[in-house]
């Protein structure tokens, strides 16, 4: 019980000393140097607007600037979002509901010769975030956090359980699985024209866009990076409600994902 008590106390100042830090931010972006436009790329919905302007606020202070940062809505959504989102120079579009698939599908579709980076919309990013994934482009996949898929005996994925999982040090190569949590910077050209099939994605990893987008990048011929050490994940209060991460871990949500795109594509290893 004290135990948890100190946990939470140390979320709280974590939490606190996040969002001071965003609303403090005064910072002169650099160019990104890269010879194709860098999207930043995020969806939201309504019971996460709350404080969706955190997260907005971070992605646009960020030391190198994207030349884009587009907020994907279903439609309809975005007559709920706060006036407090609606921040200067941001892209506010509407896409049908591809549910997580909005962080990057509807980019792809727009802008298939661009640079994306993807984040998600509940957790703290640093200011220099993106100057990290940019100074690592060149790897064509590179993620803030990943895991290491271990394979059985006939080489092929254990269960998602028995993944060495956020990784704790910089590394690359084919069994690097990125997670989009931490964010992921895809280059133009990486991945399976599969990619951006709602059909395919909806019917073999509807709730497991981590598990589609590897298949699809490895696929194309990936070896993704992971950079720096284990990646934190600072949590905005009240975002958790409905959880993905939580839904696969907890269930089976990431292994079934795994049987539909091995029975479907093979094991791209």
């Amino acid at each position: 019980m004290i135990a948890d008590a100190f946990r939470r106390w140390k979320q709280a100042r974590r939490i606190r000393a996040a969002e001071a830090e965003i609303m403090a931010r005064d910072i002169r972006s650099q160019p990104h140097g890269l010879p194709a436009p860098l999207i930043v790329s995020l969806t939201s919905y309504p019971a996460r607007f709350g404080s969706l302007h955190l997260v907005l606020r971070a992605l646009m202070s960020q030391t190198v600037a994207a030349d884009r940062v587009i907020l994907w809505l279903a439609k309809g959504d975005e007559d709920a979002l706060p006036m407090a989102a609606r921040l200067r120079g941001l892209e506010i579009r509407t896409c049908p509901d591809w549910r997580s698939y909005k962080k990057i599908v509807p980019a792809l579709l727009e802008a298939p010769d661009a640079y994306i980076a993807t984040a998600d919309d509940d957790v703290y990013y640093r200011p220099d975030w993106l100057a990290a994934l940019v100074a690592r482009a060149g790897a064509g996949v590179v993620a803030h956090r990943a895991h290491r898929v271990t394979l059985d005996g006939g080489g092929r994925p254990r269960r998602y359980d028995d993944w060495q999982r956020n990784i704790d040090a910089p590394d690359a190569g084919p069994l690097i699985f990125p997670t989009g949590v931490g964010g992921v910077l895809y280059a133009p050209g990486v991945f399976h024209p599969d990619v951006t099939d709602a059909a395919l994605f909806g019917a073999l990893a509807p709730m497991a866009d981590d598990v589609w987008l590897y298949w699809m990048h490895r696929l194309a011929g990936s070896r993704p990076e992971k950079i720096g050490g284990r990646f934190r994940i600072t949590e905005w209060p009240g975002t958790q409600a409905q959880n993905l991460r939580a839904t696969n871990l907890a269930g089976d949500g990431n292994d079934q994902a795994v049987r539909a795109m091995l029975a479907r594509y093979g094991w791209p290893g």
